[in-house]
């Protein structure tokens, strides 16, 4: 299914994190990754797979832990995904298009729609589920993207 994908694009807020968000009075402070999730995206880049972070918020905690695991394309606070996805499309052409996207929320629906395979994490939205080519047996911030990294690197060795 996952033979000679180029691209993984990941939302952030309830895929790479439960979901929660956390504020202080200095605003969004805090983001808990699973530091499972990031050793598969790990694995993705050392099959030569790249990595993109497509998220409608954004805050200085994600991006310290995207610059650690030196994420390919990190575009956030675009609540408009699909443009997002066609930013990227120009920059890196048609390759672009052999994708998988890992959503959870109605946004994502947009990237479903640009990738070849849409995946849901197990605690999406239902709207999410119906259209997800597969859905994962993870949640969000638990796991869900190591399941889908090792998915795509188990046809890719």
């Amino acid at each position: 299914m996952f033979k000679d994908i180029k691209w993984v694009f990941f939302d952030v807020d309830g895929v790479l994190t439960d979901g929660r968000l956390y504020y202080s009075s200095a605003g969004e402070d805090y983001k808990v990754f699973n530091v499972k999730d990031g050793l598969g995206i790990l694995n993705l880049k050392a099959l030569g797979i790249k990595v993109g972070i497509i998220s409608g918020r954004g805050c200085e905690a994600l991006l310290r832990r995207l610059e650690e695991l030196k994420i390919d394309e990190v575009l956030i606070n675009r609540p408009d995904k699909a443009n997002a996805f066609e930013d990227l499309r120009v920059k890196y052409g048609d390759e672009i298009l052999n994708s998988v996207c890992v959503g959870d929320d109605l946004p994502d629906l947009e990237l479903f729609q640009k990738c070849r395979f849409g995946l849901a994490v197990s605690d999406a939205v239902t709207e999410v589920i119906e259209r997800a080519d597969l859905v994962l047996e993870r949640k969000g911030g638990y796991g869900a993207v190591r399941e889908a990294c090792d998915l795509i690197c188990k046809e890719n060795q």
